[in-house]
């Protein structure tokens, strides 16, 4: 191995360390994280830590990125495992994965969904790998109208004007032909799946709702009906 690729790997492996150490502070300081915290937790000076993170911001800019990217990795994979043809199963499987990738990382859950961390602005960079939940919800919902097997039901109430211009540039945005009424139906989707998550992970529904996975399945269900998901004959 030579010179260049040992410093190489060394300074990976320092800086996976350096993310697992403020994640186990994030825990119990939260917004307060501080690098100063995490070099004493590694036993080395702050100083050393400019060297792989120049400040704060930028180490949780490291550890948002992965959250974003670990979470849309495991939903991507329980959309990958579920039956090709069966677009319910899909949005089913996807949202029970981000709820388990959540009860299991409620520190890092917090950090990408929690209360936003006072003086951090999080950069353009974050945006796409925020996106690959509802865009997996998006697909899903395009891939069962292309194939002739979405069934919306009709509501009464219309989109407003305003809310259908934001939704087509968004589909155009995309490249997509699905209908602003089905878009609207999946946003509704994701943003019960991430509402009922962190009412969840934050203890929202403690003492009220006790069969919480439950609860969790039948309005995922909910969402699947709304958008015209049916169940696989």
């Amino acid at each position: 191995m030579s010179a260049g690729s040992l410093r190489a790997r060394v300074r990976t492996e320092m800086i996976e360390e350096i993310k697992a150490t403020a994640r186990t502070r994030l825990a119990t300081d939260g917004a307060n994280l501080s690098l100063r915290g995490v070099a004493r937790d590694l036993g080395i000076v702050a100083s050393a830590l400019y060297r792989y993170f120049p400040s704060r911001d930028d180490l949780l800019t490291a550890l948002i990125l992965d959250g974003y990217r670990a979470l849309g990795a495991a939903a991507g994979a329980a959309r990958a495992a579920a039956p090709a043809n069966d677009e319910r199963a899909q949005w089913l499987s996807v949202c029970t994965a981000v709820r388990d990738w959540a009860v299991a990382n409620p520190t890092e859950y917090g950090l990408l969904y929690g209360s936003p961390i006072p003086g951090y602005d999080a950069p353009k960079d974050t945006v796409a790998p925020a996106s690959t939940v509802v865009l997996l919800l998006a697909d899903i919902a395009a891939q069962a109208a292309a194939s002739g097997r979405l069934t919306p039901a009709a509501l009464p109430t219309p989109l407003p004007a305003p809310v259908r211009a934001d939704l087509r540039a968004l589909i155009d945005q995309q490249s997509s032909d699905l209908p602003e009424e089905v878009l609207d139906r999946v946003f509704l989707g994701w943003t019960q799946l991430f509402g009922l998550i962190t009412f969840e992970i934050f203890g929202r529904l403690d003492g009220t709702i006790e069969a919480v996975a439950d609860y969790f399945h039948h309005h995922m269900n909910l969402m699947a009906d709304l958008v015209g998901l049916p169940a696989a004959d």
